[in-house]
């Protein structure tokens, strides 16, 4: 009996000393479990006892459910921004920027299958959840912000085509690193998992690339 009485105490003092620890504690595990059950299949009481608070502790940091569940898609895509703008892509030769770009993206999508989920989860709920959040508008946008400086670059040089749009260029980006995961168990089964290999996956990679390139430079007469 001791030790269950002393364990609340020191758990208390975490909290305090360290609440935003506590919170990205609950968030990663909210991030696993909404991901791997959706919105109305996740548990709080999951999330409870993996992070080792309670379901009121939860409640205090996020509000409702729903509300963890939008902190969670703010997180994943704040994450996948703060990776990109890490980057440093600005001062790079055009073409080389794009490349980096497009190689991070299909890369990242890869290793992490939960923020596919994520995505996928929100698109089913019509992007409900997004909407009501005026902190991704403003995470997403420097994405398209970089991709228009690069599009600067390589047309003041002569390298990329005068018609090329950023957007579009994004779209490309996430359309073909998005597909590689979403619909791998489908395209599995369907055709074999022939193109999941890791040497695969390399010449898969290196394909989107010269894909993404060839969409937008200048190609000689």
């Amino acid at each position: 009996m001791e030790k269950t009485e002393k364990e609340p105490k020191k758990q208390s003092r975490k909290w305090k000393q360290n609440p935003e620890a506590v919170r990205a504690d609950i968030l990663r595990a909210a991030r696993t479990e909404f991901a791997r059950h959706g919105l109305s299949g996740a548990r709080i009481q999951v999330i409870s006892e993996k992070t080792q608070t309670s379901k009121r502790m939860i409640f205090y940091y996020f509000g409702d459910k729903e509300g963890l569940y939008r902190a969670v898609l703010e997180e994943a895509y704040q994450s996948v921004r703060r990776a990109e703008a890490a980057l440093d892509l600005d001062g790079m030769p055009p073409v080389d920027a794009l490349r980096k770009l497009v190689e991070f993206t299909f890369d990242h999508h890869r290793a992490n299958e939960d923020f596919i989920r994520l995505v996928m989860i929100e698109n089913i709920h019509d992007g409900h959840h997004m909407v009501q959040s005026d902190r991704l508008s403003a995470t997403n946008t420097p994405v398209i912000a970089q991709i228009t400086r690069i599009c600067a670059a390589g047309k003041a040089a002569g390298v990329f085509r005068a018609d090329v749009s950023p957007l579009e260029i994004h779209w490309q980006i996430s359309a073909m690193s998005f597909f590689n995961v979403s619909n791998q168990t489908t395209f599995s089964i369907n055709f074999g998992d022939a193109l999941f290999s890791a040497p695969a996956q390399a010449h898969l990679r290196e394909t989107v690339v010269r894909s993404i390139l060839a969409a937008v430079t200048v190609r000689d007469p």
